[in-house]
Formats: C-alpha cells, structure tokens, sequence
C-alpha cells in the first residue's frame, strides 16, 4: 500500500486532557506553512490532535488526526466534558507528515467555505416548448420509482438523478406547501446516464415514466466509479474521506494535503478528473 500525506480520521475513546505547555510557534525560515480551519480535541487517549476528517457530534465529540506538538489550551476558548477538551480553530503552521506544529498563536474559526456542490441540473438541451408531462397517466411517484428501479437493474448506468430546477413554485412556497411542491413528480426531470444502449434504455424508460425525461451517454459507471473508490482505500495509505459521484462522473477524496505528486499519478492511473483531490490543509503563501 503506498502511503500519502494524510491520517485517517478514528473515531476515539475519550476521557481527561493532560496540561500542555507554552506553545513555542517558531519556524524555520523557508518551510512551508499550512493553514486550515477545524475542530482540536485532546482526550485521555492522546494529546491535542487537529481533526481534518470527520466529527462525531457526541458528548464529547470524537475525531481525530495528526498530533499538534505546541498546543497551549490555556491560550484559546475550550469546551470539556468526560475529561475531553476540544473547540473549533483557525491554525497555521508547519506539517512534517505527521504532525502539525503552529507557527503563530491560534485565532476564532474562519467561516468555512461551503463544500463542493454536486451538479444536480439537466445536461439535455431543454425541448421545445420547455420540459414538460408527456403522459399524465404515468407521471406519478409509482412510476417515477419504477423508472428509477428499472435504471438501477442497468449493468451499464452510470448515474440516476432529479432536477427540479423546473418546478417555479418551490422559490415562493411556504413551509407548509414546499413537502407536496417539492415531491410533486410532474414538476421535475428524471435524470438517466448510461454507458451505453442510450437509445434503447430511453424508450425502455419511456415506457414508465411519462414525465420529463433525459437520458444521456456517459464514460463511467456507477460501479465502476465504486471499484475506483474501493482502490484507493485499498491501495493509498491514510484516505480522510472519499465519494462518488455518478452525475459527473467522478471521484472524490480529501487528504490531509498534497503537493499535487499524488493528483499527478491518478491521473496517470485513471484520466485526468476522473479522481479530484482536495487537501484539508492549505498552503499559507
């Protein structure tokens, strides 16, 4: 297995916090320094670690990550409960693989940029007169679902999807009409990709669902994209997290960081965009 830059993120056994000393933040002068915003937790397991995967929002919360060697809970805003300390921070400091050293004095978190959004529109070009029912006897939840279960039977999809960019009213509903607006199967796009056959899958479908309908070829599908998901656990040591996604047919991954080797090789080993890495850790210029 070869190893990368990151840790996986545990889920950890927690109790007491140890004291830690006056953080020394000196750095070498040309080593680069990273910044990232998240949660720091200290139990009776391990010191201060800065956790770059995901939280388990318990009392206390669990997460993990790489060790901060310099971490001074008497300097920053804490929470604590069952002998775990932890709080949310901006941090800036130097990463040698595996721990995480600060360089300045930790601040209040940053507001966090929104995560990357999934592409949920149409990719056909919208029919003339506009997308619309073309059989009202069979755009209904049945049906729709029976589309759907019939493209999930499909050795060759590549991904199943609803747009319901369409439906107007969902913008001006009230809270109690947006559940019926929103569920409302005549007001969105049932979303098909197959890697093949698009044309017999589409009358198939067509068969179903009388609402409105795309279907489009893709490269990859959807199991594929799961067997290219499945290898990089298996094969790149210290993954935070992974996804699929079968609508633009890629593969996502968070690491702890990369210089942009390891996205150089997954391309090399899968195409270019295929896998997209995003490092957990910034680098500060």
């Amino acid at each position: 297995m070869r190893p990368i830059i990151a840790v996986i993120a545990a889920a950890l056994i927690v109790s007491a916090c140890g004291e830690q000393t006056e953080p020394d933040t000196t750095s070498v002068a040309g080593e680069q320094r990273y910044t990232a915003t998240g949660t720091v937790l200290e139990s009776p397991d391990h010191g201060p670690q800065l956790c770059l995967g995901g939280v388990d929002e318990s009392l206390p919360p669990q997460c993990g990550g790489p060790d901060i060697t310099n971490w001074d809970w008497s300097e920053v805003e804490s929470e604590s409960a069952s002998g775990t300390t932890w709080g949310d921070y901006t941090v800036v400091g130097t990463y040698d693989g595996t721990a995480f050293t600060l360089t300045s004095p930790p601040s209040p978190p940053d507001e966090r940029e929104p995560g990357p959004e999934f592409n949920l529109g149409t990719p056909c070009e919208e029919p003339d007169g506009g997308w619309a029912v073309v059989d009202e006897s069979t755009a209904t939840d049945e049906a729709m679902n029976a589309a759907i279960g019939y493209a999930n039977e499909q050795s060759d999809l590549a991904g199943v999807w609803l747009d319901q960019s369409i439906n107007e009213e969902l913008a001006e509903a009230s809270d109690d009409e947006i559940e019926g607006i929103a569920n409302d199967p005549r007001r969105l796009v049932l979303n098909v990709s197959f890697i093949a056959d698009v044309e017999r899958h589409e009358a198939e479908l067509r068969q179903i669902w009388g609402g409105a309908l795309c279907v489009v070829l893709a490269e990859r599908s959807e199991d594929e994209l799961l067997a290219i998901q499945q290898e990089l656990h298996e094969d790149y040591e210290g993954l935070l997290s992974s996804g699929v996604d079968s609508m633009s047919g890629q593969v996502t991954a968070l690491v702890i960081v990369d210089d942009g080797s390891l996205q150089a090789e997954l391309d090399e080993r899968y195409g270019a965009g295929v896998v997209t890495l995003t490092s957990a850790l910034q680098p500060v210029e």
